[in-house]
């Protein structure tokens, strides 16, 4: 079992209908689904690959080698709480990693794509969802103008000597919006929980893999979920992995559509609440990697 592999140019073109088809599905019964032909150049995700790795080498690798984690897992005992990833957070407004000749450049173009193509997908969910274009990207500004949240995790997940003694990143569903992950083309280790079991989300170059956060569940309803994944840690292979967060802005308000809630006849109650964003990421900072159930039941009590 693969998760879905969708043509994005095709959503232009005679098979739009079908592609849109594919891409609900994805979102109805996955959660999570792969992109190709997406718009991004190849020639700069070729670049963000070399940059991403030379970073590592040049500014991440030796600091993890000495690190409290890599010590701990010489006791040969099994580590709770921790991941085994180097990772750090690309925001518009914080600071970069400055000794990669052409890190800044390259991966400030890549965030510019990346978030035109999470407004598009965006609008193909309010498409397939039967809501006004461009609900969603209101949702998540609070409004008009664009203040929406938009970070790139930049990690990676080195060759681990006894992965069975530690998680890559322990099991979690995402809080926000629409992630975007560019992953490494030959090193696996990603994971999603399909019906009760474990699934490899299959290394595709240059494809983005799109999987939809605990708001999108919440705006639509519980029609579109957001599903745990996890990354295992490898004996062999230093897996790259650049995942890009649109996420509302703390102070949206996010509540299912009205659209979506008690349609006529069709039953279908409002499930969730009605909450700041902010607030949900308080909640979500202490449970990330629990039930997600109990966050929603959480958040509707503030």
């Amino acid at each position: 079992m693969a998760i879905p592999v969708i043509d994005f140019s095709k959503l232009d073109g005679e098979e739009r209908a079908t592609t849109l088809a594919q891409i609900a599905n994805g979102c109805e019964e996955w959660g999570f689904f792969q992109l190709v032909n997406h718009g991004i150049p190849e020639e700069l995700l070729e670049r963000v690959k070399k940059v991403s790795d030379e970073c590592f080498k040049n500014e991440r690798e030796e600091k993890f080698k000495k690190s409290t984690l890599v010590k701990s897992l010489n006791e040969d005992q099994k580590l709770e709480n921790v991941d085994w990833e180097d990772v750090f957070t690309l925001l518009d407004d914080n600071e970069w990693p400055s000794k990669t000749p052409g890190f800044k450049e390259t991966m400030a173009e890549y965030r510019a794509e990346l978030k035109k193509l999470a407004e598009r997908v965006m609008e193909v969910m309010d498409e397939n969802l039967g809501l006004p274009k461009g609900y969603m990207k209101k949702a998540f500004n609070g409004g008009e103008g664009d203040n929406a949240f938009f970070g790139t995790k930049v990690s990676h997940y080195p060759p681990c000597p006894q992965p069975e003694l530690v998680t890559g990143l322990r099991a979690h569903t995402d809080a926000g919006g629409v992630i975007l992950l560019f992953q490494d083309d030959k090193v696996g280790g990603l994971q999603i929980l399909k019906d009760g079991e474990w699934i490899d989300v299959q290394p595709l170059p240059n494809s983005i893999v799109i999987n939809t956060g605990d708001q999108i569940e919440v705006l639509s309803n519980g029609l579109y979920k957001s599903v745990w994944h996890r990354v295992l840690a490898t004996p062999t292979g230093n897996r790259r992995s650049i995942a890009s967060f649109y996420n509302p802005s703390l102070k949206a308000t996010i509540a299912p559509a009205p659209e979506l809630v008690d349609k006529a006849n069709q039953g279908v109650d409002q499930t969730y609440p009605k909450f700041l964003f902010g607030d949900y990421m308080s909640v979500y900072a202490e449970q990330k990697f629990l039930p997600k159930e109990p966050r929603f039941q959480a958040v509707r009590a503030m």
